[in-house]
C-alpha cells in the first residue's frame, strides 16, 4: 500500500467512468496527460464505438507521450488525433490478433481497476451518455 503524502508527485490517482449502469474505475498512472485529464474533470460526453474499442471526446489537447498503437485488455488511453479518452476491452478493426490495437498511437494513462466489468463493456452503445469524475 502506497503512503499518502503531500509532497509525492507519484501518488496515483483514480478516475470514475460511468455509462448506463456501469462505473469504471481507473487507476491512473504518471503520465502528464493523466495529471492533465485531473485538471479538466468532470467531464460528459457521448460514447463512440470502434470494435471493442470505447472512445469519447474530451476537452484537452496534448501531444503523445510513448505513443503505441497495440495495448493490453483493460488499457485507458488518449488518442490525440480526436481528442478522445479510449477504454479498451477487446479487438478492434486495426487488431492483427486478439489484442486491441488503435487506429494511431495512444498515450496510456491508466488500467481499469475492476476487470470483471471488461464483459459489460459489450453493452455500451454508441451515442450513450459518458461521464468521467
Amino acid at each position: 500500500m502506497q503512503k499518502e503524502s503531500g509532497n509525492d508527485n507519484k501518488i496515483k490517482k483514480t478516475i470514475n467512468i460511468l455509462t448506463g449502469k456501469l462505473d469504471i474505475k481507473v487507476q491512473l498512472n504518471d503520465t502528464k496527460t493523466a495529471k492533465e485529464l485531473l485538471g479538466i474533470l468532470p467531464i460528459s460526453s457521448n460514447v463512440n464505438r470502434w470494435g471493442d474499442e470505447i472512445y469519447f471526446s474530451i476537452p484537452l489537447k496534448e501531444n503523445i507521450e510513448n505513443g503505441i498503437e497495440e495495448v493490453d485488455i483493460g488499457t485507458v488511453a488518449f488518442w490525440p488525433p480526436g481528442s478522445a479518452l479510449c477504454i479498451f476491452f477487446g479487438k478492434t478493426p486495426a487488431s492483427q490478433d486478439d489484442k486491441p490495437q488503435a487506429a494511431s498511437p495512444v498515450t496510456i494513462i491508466g488500467n481499469i481497476i475492476n476487470l470483471e466489468i471488461i464483459k459489460e463493456l459489450k453493452k455500451v452503445r454508441n451515442g450513450e451518455k459518458i461521464d468521467c469524475t
